[in-house]
């Protein structure tokens, strides 16, 4: 319908239509725009309702410069600009053994070509003035080359081990270890190697160094009807003894051992030797009046009679005597010692006679001390 002098009014059921009307005719989105290296992510969506907020990731390669926008917002009908925000970079810098990143470039993710960064040495390590702790982004994007700026600090010198030996394989830089071991006849008490390690912010040997002690044998076997010469109060490493058998008895094998070790404890080089035989019985004489019996050569009567005393005859006598009879209970054979005449008129006993005489003198004796002991 149209009003006299004025323009016709829309009917009421199209603006009814109009106030209805889609949503993107009230300010939504369609796709975002595209993004220089960076891809949206986008799902399934064609348009976007006001408000709505899309974000972008970067291409491979590329990394989000630090401070830059990397999404974009829907509002009335239009996303919000953008600015270019991925770029080459070099990846992070070297991890290296020797040395780690300043804290102010920890956190950093991004280094365009030319970006500096620099290292300080880990503990154990040294600054080595003369090369440089620096690395650069080259503009390939890979970082220089880095020098050796960082040197192992040195352990001390471990010295000499008493009585053993300190094995160092390579240096007494740190990480480098070294042993130890003890001499023949040493045991080694403590550890067997210690390492050049962090010892508060130095470095330092991670264990005391060990000590070599002497190796002791037991108490040397005794031996019956023996005994070791010249005993001692405690035997060592090689030290040797030596052994003997009491009187009328035989030594059996060898007469000495020596101290020697078998891992770290003493013993002792073989079985000690044997003493064989019959020992010797002591004999106690019972006291009696002491007389002097010379065995003369007489022939052996049937009925045993007392000894008599008799005077020992000498090389040459004063006077031709006979010699008295003496009986005892052994046989004895019969002679009778020849004189021979001197000038003097005087007659001695030829040297065969006296021989005689005297052997049966010792027969006589040997043959009395056997009666004694029998009746004692």
């Amino acid at each position: 319908m149209c009003l006299p002098g004025g323009p016709s009014a829309p009917p009421p059921l199209l603006l009814l239509l109009l106030l209805l009307g889609p949503p993107a005719a009230q300010g939504d989105c369609n796709i975002p725009p595209e993004v220089p290296n960076a891809q949206a992510t986008l799902g399934d969506l064609l348009s976007f309702h006001e408000g709505s907020t899309v974000t972008y990731k970067c291409n491979e390669g590329f990394v989000k410069v630090p401070g830059r926008a990397d999404s974009v917002v829907c509002f009335n009908n239009k996303w919000s600009e953008v600015a270019e925000f991925c770029n080459r970079s070099c990846d992070v810098p070297t991890r290296l053994l020797f040395a780690s990143l300043k804290k102010s470039f920890t956190k950093q993710n991004y280094f365009p070509a030319g970006s500096i960064v620099e290292y300080e040495c880990r503990p154990g390590f040294r600054r080595d003035s003369f090369f440089s702790g620096k690395l650069t982004c080259l503009q390939n994007f890979t970082w220089s080359k880095p020098d050796e700026f960082c040197k192992k600090k040195s352990c001390p010198n471990p010295g000499d081990l008493r009585h053993g030996h300190v094995s160092i394989p390579t240096d007494l830089l740190y990480g480098s270890s070294i042993s130890f071991s003890c001499n023949e006849g040493y045991r080694l008490v403590g550890e067997t190697s210690s390492y050049c390690s962090l010892v508060d912010r130095d470095v330092g040997w991670s264990d005391p160094f060990p000590e070599c002690q002497e190796i002791f044998c037991p108490e040397p076997p005794e031996i019956s009807n023996g005994f070791i010469l010249d005993p001692r109060d405690a035997y060592v490493y090689q030290q040797t003894i030596k052994y003997r058998c009491n009187e009328s008895f035989t030594l059996i094998g060898k007469n000495s051992i020596y101290c020697t070790v078998r891992g770290d404890q003493g013993e002792w080089s073989g079985p000690p030797p044997e003493c064989r035989g019959s020992p010797i019985p002591k004999v106690t004489l019972p006291a009696q009046n002491s007389t002097t019996v010379i065995g003369s050569a007489t022939k052996p009567t049937s009925t045993p009679q007392k000894p008599t005393t008799a005077n020992v005859p000498s090389t040459k006598a004063t006077s031709t005597q006979k010699p008295s009879t003496a009986n005892v209970s052994a046989k004895q054979s019969s002679a009778t010692p020849k004189t021979t005449s001197t000038p003097n008129g005087k007659g001695t006993l030829s040297s065969d006679a006296a021989i005689i005489a005297i052997g049966h003198t010792c027969i006589t004796l040997t043959v009395l001390c056997m009666m004694l002991v029998t009746i004692g």
